[in-house]
């Protein structure tokens, strides 16, 4: 068997091709995951970021989101995440969005191999770019936000965030159906999930005070994301005139800035 280099940043191109060489080359489980978790640390320095792409490297982990075993899933999905720090890379990486998609839909809940997936949405969807690639899995993220455990909250609060934040995702939010998502907003949650369902919630209002036209309010059910924050939303004001008390700053801006829009 090849012995797999130390991951360092100061690895060299030949020890890289080479550890991409081992991926192509096993069908060993244990081997594949020491080989990603090497190239996974050696990709948290830019320069070799650049290097495995070169080398043709992100096709190859790529190709492990498919049939591997899930432990090989998550580390891959490890490496792509430290991978697509870089805006080249992403342009590669954007091809497996689906498959990352999926692996999140079909993994356990609050699994390493959700979270793995998700960290890395999160990164790919910092841009407006490929959010066309993740519209139509809202309903699977908000369904992990109401099921998740706190972990796995904060992490897909991170992408709803982003995806919020395009104008083109407002009637997909809008209309989807999350019963518990008035529960975020209290004073009694997580700081940091808090925030984040702020943000989220003032993302999609503004989307709808700047939508070009009138909205028509009867393509959203009763129990629609729109009809809890903007139709009904007695409910939802008497919780943010709540945090207006909360001690930490960050979160009692982001209830002026849902409030005076």
């Amino acid at each position: 068997m090849e012995e797999i280099p130390p991951s360092s940043h100061s690895m060299d191109a030949d020890a890289l091709q080479k550890l991409i060489h081992l991926l192509k080359a096993t069908d060993d489980p244990l081997i594949q995951e020491q080989a990603l978790i090497a190239l996974s640390n050696s990709a948290a320095f830019s320069v070799n970021q650049e290097i495995i792409r070169n080398l043709g490297g992100l096709s190859v982990i790529g190709g492990m989101l498919l049939d591997c075993a899930p432990a090989v899933k998550e580390k891959a999905l490890n490496a792509l995440n430290n991978l697509s720090m870089n805006i080249k890379n992403q342009e590669e990486i954007q091809v497996y969005i689906m498959q990352v998609c999926k692996n999140i839909e079909s993994a356990p809940l609050d699994s390493d191999l959700q979270l793995a997936g998700l960290r890395l949405l999160t990164n790919m969807s910092v841009t407006n770019a490929y959010h066309y690639k993740m519209i139509n899995k809202i309903p699977c993220f908000l369904h992990l936000l109401s099921e998740g455990s706190e972990r796995t909250q904060i992490q897909v609060l991170k992408v709803l965030v982003n995806l919020s934040a395009n104008p083109a995702t407002r009637r997909h939010f809008l209309k989807a159906q999350v019963p518990s998502l008035l529960s975020f907003f209290d004073n009694c949650i997580n700081r940091d999930i808090l925030l984040r369902a702020l943000v989220f919630a003032a993302n999609l209002k503004k989307n709808v005070n700047n939508e070009d036209g009138i909205t028509t309010e009867d393509e959203y059910s009763e129990d629609s994301v729109f009809s809890m924050l903007c139709r009904d939303s007695a409910a939802f004001a008497q919780k943010l005139a709540s945090l207006l008390h909360h001690p930490d700053t960050d979160v009692k801006e982001q209830v002026v800035r849902i409030l005076t829009q």
